[in-house]
């Protein structure tokens, strides 16, 4: 596992905390893209050096676990959900400007840009969006689904195998199974196929 790896998993939540601690709410960070994880780990590690965990608690890059399957073999990947975006729980000043602190050590941070928000009053997220952020931070499923670029009603070519080069049309996905059921003509008639996902391709490309 690499290091990456183990910060994101590190990032999920139980679903026994609650939705914002008391006192504190949700805010939305701008980061550098691919900074994500190295910036949620300094912060973590500055906040408990200066002893301000009373200010500011959770720190969530949300992931999502995605499978892919090709001649086989399984490949599982974490995926970001919110790239370029970091979530951030703090507690702000009286009048709703980050505590000065906390500010410096935010802003002296690598890959950092600006809470979303007016200057120097970041905007706390509703609570229907941390609900959402919260539950795409729970753990993910062990057996993940496999993630395809096919839609129902698409255009394909098969790329291999005894149906090569024909054409068909993506009836329904399979994702538990890394497959795609296609209908091509053969013989005249319309007939069904369950097809591993790699071994077709938008027929446009």
């Amino acid at each position: 596992m690499t290091e990456e790896q183990t910060i994101e998993h590190s990032d999920q939540i139980t679903g026994d905390e609650p939705l914002v601690t008391p006192g504190m709410d949700w805010f939305v960070l701008r980061v550098a893209s691919n900074k994500e994880d190295s910036v949620r780990a300094t912060l973590l590690r500055k906040i408990k050096i200066e002893a301000l965990t009373h200010l500011v608690n959770r720190i969530l890059v949300p992931t999502e676990k995605t499978k892919t399957i090709k001649a086989g073999k399984q490949k599982i990947a974490l995926k970001k959900l919110y790239p370029g975006y970091v979530f951030v729980e703090m507690k702000l000043e009286d009048d709703k400007r980050i505590p000065q602190d906390v500010f410096f050590l935010i802003k002296e941070t690598t890959g950092v840009g600006d809470f979303i928000g007016t200057a120097g009053h970041p905007s706390a997220m509703p609570l229907h969006e941390v609900e959402k952020m919260l539950a795409a931070s729970k753990a993910p499923e062990e057996t993940p689904v496999v993630k395809m670029e096919f839609k129902k009603g698409d255009h394909i070519k098969i790329k291999e195998g005894p149906f090569e080069n024909m054409e068909g049309t993506v009836d329904e996905l399979l994702p538990q199974q890394g497959k795609v059921r296609v209908i091509v003509t053969i013989f005249g008639r319309s007939t069904p196929l369950e097809l591993e996902h790699w071994l077709i391709e938008r027929a446009d490309e």
